[in-house]
């Protein structure tokens, strides 16, 4: 899931929204195979260091700054696992949030098409995200179901005929989120992931709200340049530079006080 490959899945438009009001539940989207990339506040307790034979800085970090960094890489190494119980759950438990009117007929099911995913089985969509790509889809379920709804099914703005699909953008949007701030790293190194971990230190779910933040930062932008799926690329691209931005503004005392969180509601 980078710039050298991958694929999704484009939705096409028919009508506004997915009514499911009627009990056979016909649903209004096409699904076809496309091709696309896959896709500050002030810095007191973090000391830049530059080696001579490293053209990029590292951040130092306080303790309480690693340890909560490491939580997050613990998080980000889980790969998504059909066979574990517990993933099992997580995936019923993002059909029930996202289509509770609608019962799941089995974890590998046509319906899944529905929510945006590749094929009928999600679990092969989660390789570039892992686990905690669903966890941030949970998460975002969960605290922002209004908009949440409103990205599943396409509700606000003039869209375009063919839509990008929503699961698959979502781990797509992990991804970009884990590269962006280097969380891969033993520490970070560049400013923004450095910014970060100030945040993630104050609250443990930062990472699960930016992803928030950004997906509906990312589905503004796709309004915006009037994208259709051959541009989510670019869209993508767009987005981070976007977030970069806003997250280095120096009045930034917390994720909250970004710009593009006014555009989430619960």
């Amino acid at each position: 899931m980078d710039d050298r490959g991958g694929s999704f899945v484009a939705v096409r438009r028919i009508s506004q929204g997915l009514e499911r009001g009627n009990a056979c539940h016909t649903t209004s989207a096409e699904v076809v195979a496309g091709s696309a990339a896959w896709l500050g506040r002030g810095l007191s307790c973090v000391c830049v260091q530059r080696r001579e034979s490293d053209a990029r800085p590292s951040f130092d970090l306080t303790p309480s700054q690693e340890e909560c960094l490491l939580r997050l890489q613990n998080r980000i190494d889980v790969a998504y696992d059909s066979l574990i119980p517990e993933h099992q759950e997580a995936l019923k438990a993002l059909w029930k949030v996202a289509f509770p009117e609608e019962q799941l007929r089995g974890l590998i099911s046509e319906q899944w098409k529905e929510m945006g995913w590749q094929g009928k089985d999600p679990s092969t969509d989660f390789r570039g995200g892992g686990f905690i790509s669903l966890e941030n889809l949970l998460y975002f379920a969960r605290n922002f179901p209004r908009s949440f709804q409103d990205l599943l099914r396409k509700q606000e703005g003039d869209r375009a005929i063919w839509e990008y699909p929503f699961a698959v953008a979502g781990v797509n949007i992990t991804f970009m989120l884990i590269q962006m701030l280097d969380l891969e790293a033993l520490k970070p190194r560049n400013l923004v992931g450095a910014t970060f971990l100030k945040f993630l230190a104050e609250n443990e779910s930062a990472f699960d709200l930016l992803y928030c933040i950004t997906f509906k930062l990312m589905d503004n932008q796709w309004l915006a340049m009037r994208a259709s799926y051959m541009d989510f690329n670019a869209v993508m691209k767009a987005t981070r530079r976007q977030l970069e931005e806003e997250l280095l503004q120096e009045d930034i005392t917390q994720l909250e006080d970004l710009p593009s969180y006014n555009l989430l509601s619960r």
